[in-house]
Formats: structure tokens, sequence, C-alpha cells
């Protein structure tokens, strides 16, 4: 958002130019009043004159002072009452009897009963100043700044007296009255003043209001630092009793830009220094950048050295501009402005409520970048610095009273980006060019944006400090390093949140699984890696899963979490909601809970992976493994070993866990089942989970006092309802089947085969062999038994040997 409020220093330029014009008309007629207008030339000129060889000089005095005198080389009596008057030269002295001004001509004509003289050819009028305030550029040459050529020594001393810092005009047909006390002329009134000159077109000055009147096409041009400034006005009137100037139709151009005022006062103190100017009836301002401003309504205080001090613009300011694929359109009710000591703008504040757009389209051809952002807040206050070319640039912009900048980017033919940045405080910091590179939003503050995928992520805390890309903003030191895709024009490229931050992403049509809430004390983003980086007791929730660890990155474009250090997490299971909707539960029906080293959310899988000493568990129902992926899409639990740590399961059964004996032990009550492997799959869907060796070599797994060791294990949870344990509370195990190379142990027993099937309901475990290697039962006491089928029943601890079409019970009293 380039807000070239810096061109507002040509208003400053132009507010000079109307001040020096105004200094001008004040030092003429400052002079003029009372001195020469009211003086009588004598009614008849035989009265009072003193012969001088061919001229003669009338003076005339009031009190003791001297107020004007006359001195005409020659004087011709004509009829009909009027004289000629030639070589005249017109002397006006101060009421301190010092200073001098001076009117010269060559030739008058005095109508002695009208009491009018006439100029007939060129007057010249030579105007001191009084002091050095008149001086537009202290540093000047005045002999440099005279440009103009005249072969009359009268004139071109004039001239000289009017570049050591007096005012020289030129005009013609000048007609005095000296009844009403008003000169007038309709020709050319030129001037010549130090560092410029100007020109009018006719001129009325009445002495009895003392009021001094350029009728029309004012043209004033000179110098400030070394560049050229034109000040037209459709008409000018000067009063001297009031101090003030008026300007109808005021224009100045200045580095190409215009400046206009349908209506300028200028009101200045007793020195001749400008005081205030007032603009009504539309001020206008085109700077040569394309650059806009206007307002119905302006004021503008200046010191004693004619500096500018404060500004206001009233009745609604407008501003735009368009320069190099940017436009900007602001408005705000009123505007006030201040100045530095040396009349640089610095500072501007806008109120009653401030819009803000601006649109602008990198200059790349391949895939352009077209930005849209709008700022609303209640008040705004600009910050303006010299810039490396000169004059002033935009620094800065600070809004208040709740602020709201709304964005939207698209690359190319996609999509538009929406983004919003929004607090109760937001300052906006530029770069080169006055193009936006930073925006710091304290109180409730929040940032929006859009991923790829079409969700909208929101980030609040209680500060957000926001770093922007684009083409003008200033660049770091190149890295090696290329822009991320996600560093559009006028992007977040970086940001970092302090103060209660929560992370809120929506899921859209392409990600429905997209949705995702976060908090943390604190938060960075980094465009380049596409990272939202949460610390300070950071929380994920995604789908009933509550995930907490020292600290978690958020994938901004996907919505995936990564979290590190003492991972721990909690999640429900899907009672209640549709399939795929929740994570995995692992047979009951409370919340389960995590912990591991280091935890991965990926949105597109649906996947969680708990990774280092990873434990899992669920009421009695627990894993542990070194890597733990739960899917919550297919309603699966993945465990994946290691050399130096298996997968373990730990569920309960429906029988005895104990094998005391039956007279001393509860019936029906649950016992535990441990299962230990290389990798384990769960389907909540079938209930039921496979163990297999993996890097472990074997299974093994322990129910009701007997050991198993196998290839791999299947294990059938009894669904929901079918619970045996208190309240129903607790998931069962309804059967385990060990298969391959079985080998099972109770006590001195021991026994092998292909398929060993345990039972929760009954604590049975029936162990089958192949038709040329059938199972095999190996006991101390009673020696070694096989059959098609061998089973162990271990709330009784009796064996059952079937084969060969009879049924072969054997009992044994081996301790077990």
């Amino acid at each position: 958002m380039r807000l070239t409020i810096e061109r507002l220093r040509t208003l400053v330029l132009v507010v000079g130019i109307l001040i020096i014009a105004a200094i001008f008309i004040t030092l003429g007629v400052g002079k003029w009043k009372n001195r020469f207008i009211k003086r009588d030339i004598p009614q008849r000129l035989g009265a009072d004159i003193q012969q001088e060889g061919k001229g003669w000089t009338y003076t005339q005095s009031r009190g003791g002072r001297t107020l004007f005198r006359i001195h005409a080389g020659n004087v011709v009596q004509l009829k009909k009452g009027s004289a000629l008057l030639r070589q005249v030269e017109i002397e006006l002295f101060g009421q301190d009897g010092s200073s001098v001004d001076r009117i010269e001509g060559n030739e008058f004509e005095y109508d002695q009963q009208s009491g009018v003289a006439r100029a007939a050819g060129p007057v010249a009028i030579t105007l001191v100043h009084p002091g050095q305030s008149l001086a537009i550029s202290p540093q000047s040459n005045p002999q440099q700044t005279i440009t103009h050529d005249t072969k009359d020594p009268k004139l071109a001393a004039a001239m000289r007296s009017a570049s050591s810092g007096a005012i020289h005009v030129r005009t013609s047909g000048l007609s005095f009255n000296q009844k009403d006390g008003i000169a007038t002329t309709a020709n050319r009134v030129e001037f010549d003043l130090r560092g410029g000159s100007g020109s009018a077109q006719g001129a009325t000055f009445d002495s009895g209001a003392s009021s001094l009147v350029l009728n029309s096409a004012v043209d004033i041009r000179f110098e400030r630092a070394g560049q050229p400034i034109q000040l037209l006005a459709r008409h000018a009137e000067f009063n001297r009793t009031d101090q003030q100037c008026d300007l109808l139709g005021a224009q100045a151009n200045y580095r190409g830009s215009t400046a206009k005022a349908e209506h300028a006062r200028l009101l200045f103190r007793n020195d001749g220094s400008a005081q205030q100017l007032d603009a009504q009836g539309g001020f206008e301002l085109v700077t040569a950048a394309g650059g806009h401003l206007a307002a119905p309504n302006g004021t503008l205080t200046f010191d004693a050295r004619n500096q500018p001090q404060k500004g206001s613009l009233t009745g609604g300011v407008v501003l735009n501009e368009a320069h190099e694929g940017r436009t900007v359109q602001g408005g705000a009710p009123a505007m006030n402005i201040d100045f530095s000591g040396k009349g640089e703008l610095r500072h501007a504040r806008m109120t009653g409520g401030v819009q803000i757009v601006s649109d602008e389209q990198s200059l790349s051809a391949s895939q352009p970048v077209r930005t849209h952002r709008t700022w609303r807040s209640p008040v705004v206050d600009l910050d303006f610095r010299d810039a490396t070319a000169g004059g002033v640039e935009l620094a800065s912009i600070h809004g208040t009273g709740g602020v709201t900048v709304g964005g939207e980017t698209r690359r190319g033919n996609e999509p538009p980006q929406p983004s919003r940045f929004a607090a109760d405080e937001v300052t906006g910091l530029f770069g080169a060019q006055s193009s936006l590179s930073a925006l710091v939003g304290t109180g409730h503050a929040l940032m929006e944006q859009t991923t790829a995928a079409g969700a909208m992520q929101t980030t609040s805390g209680d500060r957000i400090e926001a770093h922007l890309s684009g083409a003008h903003a200033a660049q770091p030191k190149t890295t090696g390093k290329t822009k991320s895709a996600n560093s559009a024009n006028g992007q977040i490229e970086s940001a970092s949140v302090e103060g209660h931050v929560v992370v809120v992403q929506q899921a859209s049509a392409k990600s429905p699984d997209a949705s995702l809430r976060a908090t943390a004390d604190r938060a960075a983003y980094d465009a380049a890696a596409d990272r939202l980086h949460l610390a300070g007791s950071p929380r994920v929730e995604n789908a009933g899963l509550q995930l907490a660890a020292d600290s978690i990155d958020v994938t901004r474009s996907t919505g995936d979490a990564i979290a590190h250090g003492n991972v721990k997490a909690t999640w429900f299971g899907n009672a209640g909601k549709a399939q795929g909707g929740a994570y995995a539960s692992f047979g009951a029906t409370g919340p389960a809970h995590a912990v591991a080293n280091d935890a991965t959310l990926s949105q597109s899988t649906g996947e969680a992976t708990l990774r280092g000493k990873a434990r899992m568990w669920q009421q009695a129902n627990s894993i542990s493994a070194p890597v733990l992926v739960l899917n919550r899409r297919l309603q699966t639990l993945d465990a994946h070993a290691t050399q130096t740590q298996p997968v373990e399961v730990v569920l309960l059964s429906a029988a005895s866990a104990s094998p005391m004996k039956a007279t001393a032990r509860k019936q029906n009550q649950p016992s535990v089942i441990r299962v230990t492997g290389g990798e384990l799959k769960y389907s909540a869907a079938e209930r039921k989970a496979w163990m297999q060796s993996g890097i472990t070599g074997r299974v093994r797994a322990e129910a009701d006092g007997a050991v198993t060791s196998s290839n791999a294990t299947e294990l059938v949870l009894l669904p929901s309802g079918n619970h045996a344990g208190k309240d129903g509370a607790e998931a069962q195990v309804d059967t385990l089947t060990a298969t391959g190379n079985v080998v099972v142990s109770s006590g001195a027993r021991k026994g092998t085969g292909e398929k060993l099937v345990y039972t929760g309901d009954d604590g049975k475990f029936v162990l089958t062999g192949t038709a040329s290697v059938p199972p095999r039962l190996t006991d101390p006491a009673r020696g070694t038994v096989t059959g098609a089928a061998l089973i162990f029943n271990s709330s009784d601890d009796s064996v059952s040997i079937e084969g060969g079409g009879r049924r072969t019970t054997a009992e044994t009293l081996a301790p077990r």
C-alpha cells in the first residue's frame, strides 16, 4: 500500500509561493499607503514651486515630517488647466523619514481640475524592502536571479535596487485620481524581485480602503532550492488594514506537480511574515508521480520565518494515486498535518473514519501477481521521512480504535487468496518507494490467510508482527535461496505472534479433514518453510485429538503438525461420530492417551504418528512401541518396533486372570493378555489386531498363565456392549490366535504346533498342527501326548486330547 502522501510536501511549497506573493504585495502596499496616493499633487503647479534650472521640486510635509517629494526635469503648462511633467521622480518617505520608495516616469500629464494624473508611457516603481525576510533563497545570488535585459538606465538602476532587497515594478497607462485616492491601470504589470519575477494584467489601488487588486492573469515565477516555481491566479486582492491577501483560482506548479485552490486567503503579522493560510471552495494537489489530494477546505499556520507549522484539511479529504502498476485511493472526513522546523512534512493524522484502498500488479510477465488491500480504521497517523532523491516519503502508518487491513492476492489465473489483518492498533512500516513492508498489530490482533487448498487459517494473539514481500520493499542480501511460492508480492513473508496465541484452520471443499485448532504462548510464521512454529505450552486439536509438546510446527498450506519433545496426546473414540471422524480407539470406550518424544499429524493422509518411546493407553488396554501410527480415515492403528524396543500390547480377556485353584479365585474376572512382537496392525472396524514377528523374529503372548511364541498372532476384541468387565467399562479379548511354529508353555508343560486359539470367555487354549506334524504336548509327569487337537483349560488346569475318532482326557497334578 503505497501512500504517496509524501507528495504533500508540494503543498508546503505551494503555500510558500502564496506567502511570497502576498509578501510582495504587502511590501508594496505598505510603502504606498498614506504616502503617495493620499498626498496631493498641487492643484496648481505654480504654488510652492522652487525653480532649479530647467527642473523643479515640490515637497509636501505635515507636522514637520516630509511625506513625499516630486521632482520634474521639465514642466510644460498646457491649455485647459493641465500640465505636462517630464523626467518625473516621486519619492515617498516612511514614517521615520528613512526608507524611500521611488516612482519614475518619462512623462506625466496632470489635470488640475479633475485631480487625475496619467502616465503616458512606461512607469518604473521601486519598493524598498525593509528587511531580509523577502529572500526566497538566502543562499542565492541576487545578480543571477535578475534576468530582464533593459537599456533604460533608470530601469536598470531600479532593477539593481530590487536585486539588493527591493521590488521593481513596471507598468504603463497608470491613472491616479487624487479625489478618491484610486490608482488604476488596465495594462500589463511586471515586477522583479529577489529570486524571481512576476506579472499581472491590470491593477487597482484604493488608498481609502487600503487595498491593492491585481485584476487578472497573475503570474509569479521564482526558484526555491534550485527548482523553478510558478504561481498563477485568476484574481488577487490585498487589504493592508486587515493584513490579508485573497487569491481566486490560485494554482502553483512545482517539480511537475500542480496545486489548486479556488479561494486562498493569507493572513499576515505586522512584520509582513505569514501567519495563516485558509483555502476554501476546494483545494486540489496533483503530483508528478500521479498522486492526487483534494479537500473542500484547508488551513495552514506559519512561524515568523514563514515556515509551515501545522495544517488541516476538512470537509472530506480524498487522496488517490496511480504509479508503476499501483493505484491508491483513500479518504477521511478530516486531516491534520505537522511540519519540521525546516518546513518539511513529518506527520499527518486522518480522523473521522479512514479508508484506504490499494491495487498493485507485479511486473512479472510470466505469472503476474495482483494484490488488493483495504485499510479501515477510525484514526490514522502518517509519519514521513527524508527521501533519498530529495523531498519526503511515507515511513509509517498507525491506526487506532480498531483497525482492519483486508487483502486479496491472485497469481495468474488462479483463484484469489483472501487475507485479513486486524487489531486494536495497527502500525504499517514502509520500505523504499513507500511500499508497505510490515504490519504490527497489538491488542486482540488477528491474521487470516487462505491456504492453497482453500482452507482458511486464522491466527490471533496479543501482538502480531508480520513482514510482507514486495517488489519495492527493502530486500535482504542474497543468500542463494529462491523466494517461496507462498511469498507473492504483498503476501505475508514472516510473522511473530505473542501472548494467548490461537490458530484455527477451517476445513474446505478440497480439504474436508483440514480443520485444526492450536494454542500457545507465542508463535512464528515462515513463508519460505510454509510453517507456523508454536512454543510456550503449545497444544493442537484435530478431529478429537489433543496434542501437547514442548514445541509444535504447523504447516500453513496443509494443516500438518509436527510436535517435538514431551509429546502428550489425548483423543476420543468415534462413538456418535461418522466413520473416519475421529482417530481409532483401542477397544475401550473412554478417552485414549499417548506419550512420545515426537509426533506428526498429516491432514492429507489422516494419520497421527508418534515416535520415540511411544505409549498409548485406553483404560486398561495399552500399546507401547518406538512408532505408533493412527489413521483417522481408515480407523486403524499401526505399531513398529526397533532392534532395541519391540511392540508391546496389553489387553484384557474375559476369563480369570490367574491360574490359581478354582476354590481360591473368582470366576469370569478379566485377566491380562500381553503380546510383544515387531509389527502391529489394528482395525477398529473389524475389532482385530494382527501382530507380526517382524524385526523381533517371534511374537510372544501371555494369557491366563500360558506363554505363547509364534510367527504371528491375531487378537479379536469383543464388540461394544459385550464386555464382561465391571460396568462394561473395559474392552476384552474374545479370541487370541497364534500361527506359525507355535510354542506354548504353562509351568513345566510345553506344547508345539502350527496354530493356537485362546478363547477369553472360557479360558481354553486349543493347539493344533498339520496332518504330518500333529500338535505335541510334553509333561514331566505324564510324558508326551499328541492328537488332532490339544485343549488346555485354564479354569481347572486340565488338558484334553482329541484325535483318531476318540476323545482322550489326561489329568496331571504337577505344579504349573
